[in-house]
């Protein structure tokens, strides 16, 4: 049966009863047992999950997470079992995140789970009764009516004034009116399958009844958790970046071990003991042990600083992604639009009013046709109805009308139902002088073939042909700015007329024309300058949405996203988009920047055909239909207010504010924070090359070179406190200037991998400078006394050096003098305290020993600072040289 379900809406109702071997009586009880059996219970379910231990087991699968375990072990053969302690912690520290934020990631199919129906009406063996929802199987005929939620799958067998809200499966941003006609057109889009209802949505005005033709994972709502478990997670630019580092940096570590143990004994100066833990102290030093730890520390305070701007992120390298980003794919409903109906044009008096602030005849015909033609109820100052006659509600209220006490006096008496086919609704009230106000409401075509005249500023007169071109003129340039319009006209009689005489035929004619009243779902207020910023940056953004084209276009047009001068070519329809195959689309996705009338699946290739060119991609979202194109972004994003749970636990990052410019907000600090990972990863790099650079000259010149506990303590001291603390570093100005760096850009890009290289010779450089300087000008006179003081000024211009390099360290090009020496408190306070813990081991009496080093004169002290200066110094000149020649910023 399921494999016929997308049929339905195509035949008739009593085919598809047949279809389903049921009645308009119901399913007895042997067959819906039977049935469940077959079919299961009309529940989601998920693939297996993982338990607890697999994932944290996984989360050792890392090359840099193996990297660090085997510099723990390292650290530890070396005697230093502080610092093994301290990278084992970090590691379980990691490992216990992950599997943390796995176990949210997998609530998206729970939340699926929560939003079925939990009881429903159904008729079985010829009576109504109440089920669980759980408990529906193909064939059961379900009752609904307002405030109901579908609980399944179902084919319409009636329809009375039948509206159901379907903007989380669909996107419609409007209640869909439902029939029970079949459809004749094949491959229709959801939302245009009138005579099918679907599992989940929400009953807003009617009722009616239905056939179920699909339940649990059969259901369309089944679909979409089938794709969810189906879709595979994405790997963001910062871990690819990470993967990429580890390689390198394993086999680069490798290589120098073995070489620096090699070239030591064939020098045969020292023991294949000494030689082994200088080999060990070598790859500690080439390991930035302190990067995964840097990382976190810095996604975890972007994280927080995020959060203060209402945008919460629920997967740390998210952050970083963000600043990475090419596409924002955003839906239109509730995102990009405040999804609530709002009056924005008036045609009265045969004049055309834009301004919708002012006052238009409160008191006169158009007024009663709005009010009393409508059906919204108010519920604790909440209007509670259809989103289109709220509006027209909510446009009275905007204007000070004591709406309720405009309805209670002047009462309903009878009314002829809206219908989708004549497309009109008529009410009688009472007025206060006790005459019948008939009110119309309806589609402009539909009630002007039943006028007869019109009233202009209170004179009612014959309507001539000149009025009727007016309206219609009016009524297609509003269609064609995408709102909906509706036209409103009325008559007076001194009674209600019998309940046999309520047709259309009798009633529905000779009417006053009164006016029009064009609505649309608006765009939200800050999303034109968001998107603005956005492209200022370098970043596209496009509009996926379930809506008709018209009205997607006319959005996309007005906030900036839709180039006027291309017009429709850059629409495409979820239709067009089948007949494109995936090689076709993903060479023609760059012509489109609005996608309408599409379905799940849909926006699931509009975002891998935009990740196969390489580009980064960003996905908003608020319904259900969004989850699977959220997951299979590089970074979804969630609405928080109007988001339901799916999608919010598909997502990377919730918008707690639904506000599409605090997407711009958390790119800019995105985009920080890979800049600040970016200084923090040339820091380590460059000081563990001159650490390395130093280790391997001393060994191939025969001097005596570095102790383990020596490399140790000063990649501790300069590698932890300073670097977390560039981390934290405000952004440089004009961040918000530069292109998106891309998929392909890594941290090593953007010239940082040749200052790592230039920096770090430089370092090695000045630091066997100072050494050769002590050797050649020594104080003591005790040859042994002189190459311990040599040692000593290396040990300490070593580390004093890194930390004036973590200055130089705060912009890539940027003048130091620039950005603000001071301006970053912590970092003040992270050199000092490093910079404490490295004086202490020379200056205080009783760490000689420990730390193999000798007590410095005042002069050679301000060697070992020169040296420190001479560091910033170079690389000052060296950023103004690459400003100049390669025009870096």
């Amino acid at each position: 049966m399921a494999s016929q379900t997308e049929q339905f809406y195509q035949q008739d109702s009593s085919t598809v009863l047949k279809a389903m071997q049921s009645t308009e009586t119901g399913l007895t009880a042997q067959q819906v047992s039977e049935r469940l059996n077959q079919y299961g219970p009309n529940k989601l379910v998920a693939k297996r999950r993982t338990t607890l231990i697999e994932k944290f087991l996984a989360q050792f699968k890392d090359l840099m997470i193996i990297i660090l375990l085997i510099a723990a072990v390292i650290a530890g053969i070396a005697g230093e079992r502080a610092d093994a302690i301290i990278i084992l912690t970090v590691v379980i520290l990691n490992a216990i995140f992950g599997v943390f934020q796995e176990a949210k990631a997998e609530n998206a199919i729970d939340s699926l789970k929560q939003m079925a129906a939990p009881m429903a009406t159904v008729i079985r063996d010829g009576h109504e009764t109440r089920v669980n929802s759980a408990e529906i199987v193909p064939g059961d005929i379900v009752l609904l009516e307002a405030g109901d939620i579908i609980p399944a799958d179902i084919r319409f067998l009636s329809a009375n004034a039948l509206k159901v809200e379907e903007a989380a499966l669909t996107g419609e941003s409007v209640p869909v009116n439902k029939q029970v006609a079949p459809i004749e057109t094949a491959d229709l889009p959801l939302g245009d399958r009138k005579d099918l209802g679907f599992m989940n949505s929400n009953v807003t005005a009617g009722r009616g009844s239905g056939v179920v033709i699909g339940t649990g994972m059969q259901t369309e709502v089944g679909k979409i958790a089938t794709m969810l478990d189906a879709a595979s997670e994405t790997t963001t630019p910062l871990q690819e970046n990470l993967k990429q580092l580890g390689k390198v940096l394993t086999v680069l570590i490798l290589i120098i071990a073995v070489v620096v143990f090699g070239i030591g004994m064939l020098r045969g100066q020292e023991s294949v003991l000494d030689m082994l833990l200088t080999s060990i102290s070598l790859a500690v030093a080439a390991i930035p042990e302190g990067l995964p730890a840097i990382v976190t520390v810095t996604l975890a305070i972007g994280t927080q600083q995020m959060a203060r701007h209402k945008a919460l992120i629920r997967k740390l390298p998210a952050v970083e992604t963000l600043g990475s980003t090419d596409i924002i794919a955003s839906d239109k409903t509730g995102t990009l639009t405040q999804n609530k109906m709002t009056v924005e044009a008036v045609f009265v008096n045969q004049e055309f009013h834009g301004d919708v602030t002012k006052d238009y005849e409160t008191t006169k015909p158009l007024t009663a046709v709005m009010l009393l033609n409508n059906d919204t109820k108010f519920d604790n100052g909440q209007l509670l109805g259809d989103p289109t006659e709220t509006a027209l509600v909510q446009y009275y209220l905007d204007q000070n009308l004591e709406v309720e006490q405009y309805l209670k006096d002047r009462p309903r008496l009878a009314e002829i139902p809206f219908d989708s086919e004549r497309k009109l609704m008529t009410t009688f009230n009472q007025l206060p002088d006790h005459r019948i106000l008939v009110t119309f409401k309806g589609a402009p075509d539909q009630l002007l073939k039943r006028v007869t005249q019109i009233d202009v500023d209170g004179q009612v007169r014959p309507i001539t042909d000149a009025d009727r071109e007016l309206i219609l003129a009016t009524n297609h340039d509003l269609a064609s700015e995408a709102l909906r319009v509706l036209a409103m006209a009325y008559k007076i009689t001194d009674q209600v007329p019998e309940e046999a005489d309520l047709t259309s035929e009798k009633q529905e004619r000779d009417m006053i024309f009164v006016g029009l009243i064009g609505m649309i779902d608006p765009e939200r207020p800050e999303v034109y300058q968001a998107v603005k910023e956005a492209k200022s940056a370098g970043i596209a953004p496009i509009m996926i949405t379930g809506d008709h084209s018209d009205t997607a276009g006319a959005i996309a047009a007005r906030l900036g996203i839709l180039d006027t001068q291309r017009g429709n070519e850059q629409i495409l329809t979820g239709a067009e988009l089948d007949e494109q195959s995936d090689a076709q689309f993903e060479q023609n996705v760059a012509k489109y920047t609005v996608y309408a009338r599409v379905a799940p699946e849909h926006k699931v290739r509009i975002v891998n055909a935009w990740q196969k060119k390489g580009k980064v991609v960003a996905m908003t979202g608020d319904g259900v239909n969004d989850a699977p194109a959220l997951k299979a972004a590089d970074i979804g994003i969630g609405m928080g207010i109007t988001g339901t749970e799916v999608s919010k636990e598909a997502s990377d990052m919730v918008l707690a504010d639904d506000n599409f410019a605090t997407i711009v907000t958390a790119v800019k600090a995105g985009r920080k924070v890979f800049a600040n990972i970016q200084k923090a990863l040339q820091y380590l790099l460059s000081a563990n090359l001159g650490e390395v650079l130093t280790l391997f000259v001393m060994t191939l010149m025969g001097w005596q070179i570095l102790a383990p506990v020596q490399i140790l303590w000063i990649n501790l001291v300069t590698d932890t406190f300073p670097a977390i603390a560039l981390g934290v570093e405000p952004a440089e100005p004009g961040i918000m200037d530069r292109k998106p760096r891309g998929r392909k850009s890594n941290f090593l890009s953007g010239g940082v991998m040749s200052n790592i290289l230039y920096q770090g010779l430089l370092e090695g450089a000045i630091t066997l400078g100072v050494y050769a300087f002590a050797i050649s000008f020594p104080v003591h006179h005790s040859p042994e006394l002189a190459h311990a003081d040599a040692l000593t000024m290396a040990y300490a211009t070593l580390g004093l050096l890194q930390l004036f390099h973590a200055f130089n360290s705060k912009t890539i090009h940027q003048s130091i003098f620039k950005v603000g020496l001071f301006k970053n408190k912590f970092f003040n306070w992270a050199l000092l305290s490093s910079a404490i813990l490295l004086v202490l081991t020379i200056a205080v009496p009783g760490f000689n020993q420990l730390f193999h080093v000798t007590e410095l004169t005042a002069f050679q002290w301000l060697i070992v600072v020169f040296g420190g200066i001479l560091m910033v110094l170079v690389v000052e000149i060296v950023k103004l040289v690459q400003r100049k020649v390669f025009h870096l910023e």
